[in-house]
């Protein structure tokens, strides 16, 4: 009798704890107002302003008083101004999108485990008042995933907008074999 009590109670908890976190995680799955991925910073973060647009998930920011090259954590855009490759399927398109959501705006940038490339760029996810641009460049099919541990606080969350956007043939998707 005494153990039915104690699974009942341990069912309970783990029931409490599964709703629990689905409302925690409610509208930060990426699909929030609008299409807009909602989801909020972890961890460390700065603010910066956007100087320049490299590419589709690269930036330049003045940050702390200097200027620095952002690459964004999680996604990889197709390829615009790599040295000796050509450009690719979508790049152009990905650019373009980096540009409307960033260019000239004031950013946040949360990091995760490391803060540096081997290159010296600073690895951020990137948000602006419009939300999470990182997953909003994946879930419009700008974007796929590139998961490089120990960065991968929003791996999961790439992965599900990825997958979505495949799914619907949205971006490069539905233009890029």
């Amino acid at each position: 009798m005494r153990s039915r009590g104690v699974r009942s109670l341990i069912g309970s908890l783990l029931l409490a704890g599964l709703l629990a976190s689905a409302l925690l995680h409610a509208g930060n799955d990426g699909g929030g107002g609008g299409g807009a991925p909602v989801a909020e910073p972890e961890g460390p973060t700065a603010e910066a302003q956007v100087t320049r647009v490299i590419d589709g998930d690269t930036i330049e920011v003045r940050i702390s008083g200097g200027e620095d090259e952002v690459r964004y954590i999680g996604i990889d855009t197709p390829e615009t101004v790599k040295p000796d490759t050509p450009v690719q399927c979508f790049g152009p398109q990905a650019s373009t999108e980096n540009h409307r959501l960033v260019d000239g705006r004031q950013v946040r940038l949360a990091f995760d485990r490391e803060r540096r490339d081997i290159y010296g760029r600073l690895l951020a996810y990137v948000y602006t008042d419009d939300g999470f641009v990182n997953a909003r460049l994946v879930r419009g099919g700008y974007a796929r995933t590139l998961t490089i541990t120990p960065n991968t606080a929003h791996a999961g969350l790439f992965h599900r907008l990825a997958q979505d956007a495949g799914r619907s043939g949205r971006g490069l998707w539905g233009v890029c074999s």
